[in-house]
């Protein structure tokens, strides 16, 4: 038996059924084993050194290549804007949070090959970037095994379709700038933030942070620097007062257009 054999029929590969997310995402691979390595986490190798595949990294380094290929390539085919505003879009389309957050929606998690201490981790920001880079490494899987057509389909059918909501919600730019244009575009008022509680030593600081309206607590947020507790107010009072994006001039391209 080869190590890809030995390796996929061991116990632990068996037993999380990657035919059944073959038929999520509506392809068989010729070579399974690229499809499981797409979910092996480095810290699984450390506790399993006999395990015959590596770990996802290299496979990832490749999807996140053809990811932004084809997004740029669908972006500079479909729309006239000018550059720094695909950019933005791009970035809204292939940033961590975004591709976490398709990766839930796909059903991966329950694929992953963590260590014990990972695979406690489950709902924190150091669970969501593996789930980024395991669909990063995913996308890297179906490019070897069945070429940049299909792996096009899958970008296509999983990330572009959420192009829409980036544009409707503004998810180009960064919370506080979406609630800071939002503000005074509707109220005429520019959103200041100010630290309402900081607790814990130097080294593991946490703090809450209200965003005010004038003398109006909008929101309060909480992070492990004011920078990330004041991204966390903005996000919240987004929500709170139900404001979306600035508006966008959507500019789709014709065939006729010049470059």
């Amino acid at each position: 038996m080869s190590l890809i054999e030995s390796a996929l029929n061991r116990p632990e590969v068996q037993e999380k059924n990657f035919s059944a997310l073959e038929a999520t995402i509506g392809l068989a691979f010729r070579h399974p084993e690229y499809l499981v390595q797409a979910f092996i986490h480095r810290s699984y190798l450390n506790e399993h050194r006999d395990f015959p595949l590596g770990h996802n990294e290299r496979l990832e380094f490749l999807g996140d290549a053809v990811l932004e290929l084809v997004v740029t390539e669908y972006l500079f085919n479909e729309y006239a804007n000018p550059e720094g505003e695909l950019t933005n879009w791009r970035a809204a389309l292939v940033n961590a949070d975004m591709l976490a957050s398709i990766a839930f929606e796909t059903g991966l998690e329950p694929y992953l090959f963590l260590s014990h201490g990972e695979t406690r981790d489950a709902g924190t920001k150091a669970r969501n970037y593996i789930m980024a880079n395991a669909f990063e490494a995913l996308i890297g899987a179906i490019y070897l095994d069945q070429g940049y057509d299909l792996a096009r389909q899958f970008i296509t059918r999983w990330v572009l379709t959420k192009l829409p909501l980036v544009l409707e919600e503004g998810l180009y730019l960064d919370a506080k700038s979406r609630f800071q244009e939002a503000a005074q575009e509707l109220l005429g008022i520019t959103p200041t933030y100010r630290v309402l509680h900081e607790e814990g030593p130097d080294h593991a600081k946490l703090f809450r942070v209200g965003i005010f309206l004038d003398k109006e607590l909008a929101a309060s947020g909480e992070g492990t620097s004011k920078q990330e507790a004041q991204t966390a107010a903005a996000e919240a009072a987004l929500k709170i007062k139900g404001w979306k994006g600035p508006h966008v001039n959507i500019m789709k391209k014709n065939p006729d257009d010049p470059i």
